[in-house]
Order: structure tokens, then sequence, then C-alpha cells
């Protein structure tokens, strides 16, 4: 059974940081295309960063210069550092597998195993 299980999340001031991880189990994630999404209450679903097998990332506009995506393929992980949070950061973060097929684009139809999430919150 494929597993993803996301940790890491947290409360943090504006302009600190946080490392998500995102760790999987039941199968050997590194031919797949890991992503990290988020959801704040009341909007969409949506794309924050993604790496396909090849190392190659991908980021959305808003978080370009200040989330790295990393992997370490011994253990099975994903990482997300954050860095210089913003309150508009706040949100649940998922983490996520899907097909190799156009990755590492930041589209959730893409994506069909997911973590359970794991919350994120700045204040000002």
């Amino acid at each position: 059974q494929v597993q993803l299980v996301e940790s890491g999340g947290g409360s943090v001031q504006s302009g600190g940081s946080l490392r998500l991880s995102c760790a999987t189990s039941g199968y050997t994630y590194s031919s797949d295309c890991m992503g990290w999404f988020r959801q704040a209450p009341g909007k969409e679903r949506e794309g924050v960063a993604a790496i396909d097998s090849n190392g190659r990332t991908s980021y959305a506009d808003s978080v370009k210069g200040r989330f790295t995506l990393s992997q370490d393929n011994a253990k099975n992980t994903v990482y997300l550092q954050m860095n210089s949070l913003k309150p508009e950061d706040t949100a649940m973060y998922y983490c996520a597998a899907g097909t190799p097929f156009l990755c590492p684009a930041l589209l959730v139809g893409l994506y069909d195993t997911w973590g359970q999430g794991t919350q994120v919150t700045v204040s000002s």
C-alpha cells in the first residue's frame, strides 16, 4: 500500500523558516513525480513545488527564491525548505506523488497519491 506521510508543520512568525518532510512507503517513488501543494481555508488547492526523477524542479511564482525542494532517495523522503515565510503562506500543506508525464508540472490532476497534510501557520 502506497503511503505518504508529511511532517514538520507548525506555527512561526513572519520571516521564519520551516522544513517539511514527506516520507514515502509501500513503493519506490524515484520514478514518479513528487510535489507539494497547499490549501488555505476557502481557497483551491494550489501547487507549490515539484520534482521529477532527474531532480528537475518547478516552483510557484509566489514561493520562488524562498522555498527549496529536495529529495533523499536513500530515505525515500522529499523535503520542502521554507524560508522567509509570510502570513499568506498559511495553509495545509500536502505531499503528493503522480505520473512522470509533464512532471514537474504543478497540476493537481497529475497527482494521484496524497498525504494527510501538515498545517503551516505564519503570524505577522
